[in-house]
């Protein structure tokens, strides 16, 4: 039989041999496969066939820029400023069709392109290009530098902090045609202040002022803020507002809005989500919006032409990022106006010890309303001391003044009636009713509590103490060191029953109350904004905020007071404010007399007397023991410098969340702070950032912790 007749004539009889002949000519026909990551033997870009990349690796000794090879076919989308992909760290061996591959994918910026590169060895390719949006400008990229070199950082951490993720869907979108600058605003409540229209007037005439603004308490400074955005667009510049947190953002957007109208600025702030601030941003990046307000972030947004900075409450430690280098707000904007060449605005119903230096070193004036436009403004302030509580049956019975139960008296008959509390909460802390030594185990030192008002328990090691005595002065009465902001509430609630008592703390945070009568009980920054404006403020427990152990415990306290008595009425209109400490205490005369300006020149006077920031610049050097002191021993300090410690740092609390930077449980960590005089803050800054990338590079011991400018030194 021949093999013809043993074919069949049935359908598919003769498939495995198509199948085959088809697999053959697929393996010799030459079809293009998919280029793998590493470009091998890929034809590389006609002109500058190098690209310059920062990759993101934190690590500060990789704190430095490195080439690839840019292919033909990425030559149009792989411009400076775009996020690539590039592979990493695969060493010098492993090179293939003359490219180095290997290593894992990581990203990066393309931070420009070059003819050739100092390298003298086959490069890696670049792996993609992950969007041809060029997001890194010049600009930033040079603001970012100075940060990382002013806080001892890398690069690569500023830009995580400078640039948001990437949202594809709105990277995608257009961004709207901008609009024409609007007409240039009237002076309105800024002809309170002496300078204030002569400080508008040079922002409309395209000048570069800098100004301390301490602001009159009332509503009205949001609108002074939109009033300055709007004076800067209308010379054709752009503007930035920063901010402490959103709510204080949403106040000055709508001032903006009501200004300036609708399209003119952005919002940038961690509530809006990340699709819609990332639109927002971009819309900055490509010019199509010319002013920013926005929280911590928003300190690096890319406005075009620049025009004025500006930053409200800056003594808020919301304005410190948590995140390596760890820059503050108020030094970004210092930079970005000396470098920029653009106007400064420090605003805030306080005044920061910094900003006192900056007006003491003439690097800005001084933007103040006199005292008569003060009297106006602010409410009548009345203390209430020690020896008044101890004369007051009302005061031991029920922890409300005479004084100030008639002042909550007298301001419901008009309107709302804030209570600053100093903790949110209900169980109190304890102290010594004869000397406030504060209550602590005899077993483990932690602190007494009495969650039920009955048994003292501690809140460390929970045993509970049935015959405590205290340790300096033998008294057995104990009185609540801080009460909770709940138990406030509570005690308010039985004393007025006919008014309806809120709560506002970081759980329920309240951004406006009507403004008919009411008790509203506030944790410090929590304070909500009244209608109208409250009839009267009491502010509970101030020594507890004053005696903190901290060197800017006075200046933080005033702080909070001012805060919440800028929200009282002007005494013209009744508004009162009472606050319960001793009134010879320097923040409380400060408050009585609203003189926040004076209390920071003393601040300053005494700092610069013993040599504390912001006098002097000052790093904080963290971690165990055994690698403080090789740390310390290996760099190269600069001669003027003071190393002060290491001294232990108490240790993480049981049963509460570790924040970042405190010691692992059980394990013990000590700080050193270094202390250089001015002008010598670069030095030490560099001397660390070399000593610390030397040590990372080495991978041994183990790791410390640096921060330039530390916010609480003890």
């Amino acid at each position: 039989m021949s093999s013809d007749n043993e074919r069949s004539d049935e359908p598919g009889a003769g498939a495995p041999e198509q199948l085959a002949i088809i697999r053959e000519t697929v393996r010799r026909a030459k079809v293009p496969r998919a280029k793998p990551r590493t470009w091998r033997g890929a034809t590389l870009a006609g002109e500058l066939p190098v690209a310059r990349v920062l990759v993101n690796k934190g690590a500060l000794h990789l704190d430095q820029y490195f080439d690839y090879a840019v292919p033909e076919e990425l030559d149009a989308d792989a411009q400076p400023g775009v996020r690539v992909r590039v592979r990493f760290g695969a060493g010098g061996r492993q090179v293939r069709g003359g490219r180095r591959e290997g290593g894992g994918l990581i990203d990066g910026f393309l931070i420009e392109r070059r003819a050739e590169s100092d390298y003298q060895g086959a490069l890696a390719a670049l792996a993609y290009v992950v969007s041809p949006e060029p997001v890194l400008g010049p600009e930033l990229l040079a603001l970012s530098r100075a940060v990382a070199d002013r806080y001892a950082g890398s690069l690569a951490d500023v830009l995580q902090l400078a640039v948001p993720p990437r949202n594809g869907r709105a990277e995608s979108k257009p961004s709207p045609a901008p609009l024409p600058p609007p007409p240039v605003p009237s002076p309105g409540t800024w002809e309170r202040y002496a300078q204030g229209s002569g400080f508008l007037r040079a922002l409309v005439e395209g000048g570069a002022p800098r100004a301390v603004w301490t602001a009159l308490p009332g509503p009205h400074w949001p609108q002074e803020i939109a009033r300055a955005v709007a004076a800067t667009l209308a010379s054709g510049r752009g503007a930035l507002v920063v901010v402490p947190d959103g709510r204080t953002a949403g106040r000055v957007d709508a001032a903006l809005t009501e200004v300036m109208g609708k399209g003119h600025h952005a919002l940038l702030t961690a509530d809006s989500g990340p699709e819609k601030r990332y639109r927002e941003w971009l819309a900055v990046r490509r010019g199509s919006v010319r002013a920013v307000v926005g929280t911590r972030a928003a300190m690096f947004a890319p406005v075009a032409d620049l025009g004025l900075v500006a930053v409200w409450d800056d003594g808020d430690s919301s304005h410190s990022d948590d995140n390596a280098p760890f820059p503050h707000v108020r030094e970004v904007l210092e930079l970005r106006a000396t470098h920029g060449r653009c106007a400064f605005l420090l605003g805030g119903t306080n005044c920061t010890v910094e900003a006192a230096q900056l007006v003491e070193s003439g690097w800005a004036l001084p933007l103040r309303a006199d005292r008569e436009q003060l009297r106006i403004a602010a409410p009548l302030v009345r203390t209430v001391g020690d020896g008044e509580l101890a004369r007051d049956g009302a005061a031991r019975s029920a922890r409300l003044p005479s004084l100030a139960w008639q002042t909550v008296r007298d301001g419901l008959r008009s309107g709302p009636v804030l209570v600053q509390v100093p903790r949110r909460g209900y169980a109190p802390r304890l102290a010594c009713e004869r000397c406030r030594e504060p209550a602590r185990c005899r077993h483990c030192v932690g602190p007494l509590q009495a969650p039920d008002q009955q048994d003292l328990n501690c809140t460390w090691c929970g045993r509970a103490e049935t015959a405590w005595t205290c340790s300096s002065c033998g008294g057995r009465r104990l009185r609540a060191q801080i009460v909770g902001a709940r138990r406030t509430a509570e005690e308010l609630g039985r004393a007025f029953p006919a008014v309806p008592v809120r709560t506002s703390g970081r759980d329920h945070i309240l951004d406006s109350v009507p403004g008919q009568p009411a008790l509203v009980v506030s944790t410090p920054g929590a304070e909500p904004v009244a209608e109208g404006g409250y009839a009267a403020a009491l502010l509970l427990d101030g020594w507890a905020m004053v005696g903190r152990p901290d060197l800017r415990a006075g200046e933080e306290a005033l702080r909070r007071w001012t805060a919440a008595a800028a929200l009282v009425r002007g005494q013209p209109e009744g508004g009162t404010v009472v606050i319960v400490a001793e009134p010879t205490l320097r923040p409380v005369q400060a408050l009585v007399r609203w003189d926040p300006v004076g209390h920071a020149r003393r601040e300053l006077a005494e700092r610069a007397q013993f040599g504390f920031p912001p006098v002097s610049r000052m790093a904080s050097v963290t971690g165990p023991p055994e690698a403080i002191a090789a740390y310390l021993a290996a760099t190269e300090l600069p001669p003027e410098a003071e190393v002060l410690g290491p001294v232990p740092l108490p240790g993480a609390v049981p049963g509460r969340p570790r924040r970042q930077g405190d010691a692992p449980p059980g394990v013990t960590w000590e700080r050193a702070l270094v202390r250089v005089p001015p002008g010598r803050g670069a030095a030490l800054a560099a001397a660390l950032k070399a000593s610390q990338a030397a040590r990372t590079a080495r991978g041994t011991g183990d790791p410390v912790r640096i921060r330039i400018d530390p916010p609480d030194i003890g």
